[in-house]
């Protein structure tokens, strides 16, 4: 069974800081498109951060850049994402995110296009 399982959010004050993690089964992370989106209350989802795992190649988008951090432990088949400075408006469900298909040989901008499969996702609160 293909799955993905976040962790790590939570309820935190402005400036604050969090790492949510992502346990992939099923397939394994390394040489993909793999990354992070969130959805916000009442807004469209927002690919925010992606990695192509075999080279390591991460792209962000400018609302996270500088703040955000995605990284991979392929001993575990894991995904991470460091998220820093937290502000409000980053206040949403984050989802992390695959092409478990393998399809891509990049990970096209931040790589919502590539996804096919998602997780259940984990809220991140963030209050002024």
């Amino acid at each position: 069974l293909v799955q993905l399982v976040e962790s790590g959010g939570g309820s935190v004050q402005a400036g604050g800081s969090l790492r949510l993690s992502c346990a992939a089964s099923g397939f394994t992370i390394g040489w993909r498109c793999v990354g992070w989106f969130r959805r916000a209350p009442g807004k469209e989802r927002e690919g925010i951060a992606s990695i192509y795992t075999r080279n390591g190649v991460t792209s962000y988008a400018d609302s996270v850049k500088g703040r955000f951090t995605v990284s991979q432990d392929n001993a575990k088949n894991t995904l991470y994402l460091q998220i820093n400075s937290l502000k409000p408006e980053d206040t949403a469900m984050y989802y992390c995110a695959a092409d478990t298909y393998g399809r891509y040989r990049d990970c096209p901008g931040v790589g919502i296009t590539a996804w096919n499969t998602w997780g259940q996702g984990t809220q991140v609160t963030v209050s002024s």
